[in-house]
């Protein structure tokens, strides 16, 4: 966090040129060679690289399973989780946008596999010649990574053991020790980190955009089922006569907001189709070298139907009309009207700047 900030402030810097060379950078790189490489169609085949870095959110909806209090724990989160992706990842990147231009060959998809390495972080630090920080972003990129990685091996051993408990995995996935941990899901999940030496063959930079493209497009497959099911719960909800009243925590924007949701990743769906069956410069590849590029942006999508098709013909499952879904298995007993009290009488003892802090975070 403390070098996010850092690096928002020393891009604010260099930006006006308060960095050692003086000069001014501004939005200049915008214009030459300019602010979308390839147009709309440049615009689009970014989508799953995009996906890709913002996977992860769906975690504070997962981790809610395992908290004392979600009615008090998950509206915090969710709304640090807005701010975070609002300073971290779209004022952190605006900057980059302006400090690095998109044909610099360090970056990715550059003129080698050593370019492919460089942070647009890093690059940005090195173009205004200063000496020593990049070691230190370097570091700080590393140390995130580990927090990524931590979380994913949770997320990913919470999916298996849940999978497992509904018949859908092998149970032995499912074994929870005595402090609550799926053990051997986390033991499978961890283990698929040996995937990272691949970095370390020949072929990394085709390894890498391999495992970009299933993990990206993988996360738009599901923020379409997070909005298709919260979008299905709230119409069974209302349909077997409960009110929203009773619900310990409610999604701010709402079914509307899952219809936009939905919506969107449809369309990136699209887009990404699009931009796989015809990559820029597709009239001047081969047969082989178009078959490669659609699979690298759209391989998750063929992943998906293998696994989902066949499940549903073998065991016929059939669609689950609003009126019959079982909306109580497993729920929490939970007195939402002595919480709300609770929380009020709470909120009442609260400081005027935590009020206003607690209305935002």
């Amino acid at each position: 966090v403390i070098a996010v900030v850092g690096f928002i402030i020393l891009g604010v810097i260099l930006n006006v040129g308060g960095g050692p060379d003086g000069g001014y950078i501004g939005g200049k790189y915008w214009h030459n060679p300019g602010a979308f490489n390839h147009g709309f169609k440049g615009l689009c085949s970014v989508f799953v690289t995009a996906a890709f870095a913002f996977a992860g959110t769906e975690l504070v909806g997962l981790a809610a399973a395992e908290t004392a209090n979600p009615r008090k724990s998950l509206p915090t989160a969710v709304k640090q989780v807005f701010w975070r992706i609002f300073l971290f990842y779209l004022v952190s990147l605006t900057l980059v946008g302006l400090l690095v231009p998109y044909n610099d060959p360090r970056l990715i998809n550059g003129s080698s596999s050593v370019d492919a390495k460089a942070s647009p972080f890093v690059i940005a630090i090195k173009n205004a010649g200063i000496d020593g920080l990049p070691s230190v972003m370097n570091a700080v990129i590393l140390i995130a990574v580990l927090s990524v990685g931590n979380s994913s091996i949770y997320g990913s051993s919470r999916t298996l053991a849940a999978l497992a408990d509904q018949g859908q995995a092998p149970k032995i996935l499912g074994y929870i020790d005595r402090k609550g941990r799926p053990i051997v899901s986390i033991l499978i999940s961890s283990a698929l980190g040996f995937l990272a030496f691949l970095a370390g063959s020949d072929k990394q930079t085709d390894a890498f955009n391999w495992m970009l493209a299933l993990s990206g497009l993988s996360s738009i497959f599901t923020w379409i089922s997070i909005c298709l099911a919260h979008i299905r719960f709230r119409k069974a909800w209302k349909v077997q006569g409960h009110s929203l009243d009773e619900l310990a925590f409610k999604s701010q924007p709402g079914v509307i907001g899952s219809w936009l949701g939905l919506i969107l990743n449809i369309l990136v769906l699209i887009a990404q189709f699009w931009t796989g069956f015809a990559p820029i410069g597709y009239a001047d590849m081969t047969t082989s070298e178009l078959l490669i590029s659609f699979f690298e942006v759209y391989l998750a999508a063929p992943v998906v139907i293998v696994f989902y098709v066949p499940y549903k013909i073998y065991y016929k499952t059939p669609f689950i009309r609003s009126h019959n879904m079982d909306l109580h298995t497993g729920i929490r007993e939970i007195n939402v009207a002595e919480l709300v009290a609770e929380e009020r009488a709470e909120q009442a003892q609260w400081p005027r700047w935590k009020k206003v802090y607690k209305w935002f975070c």
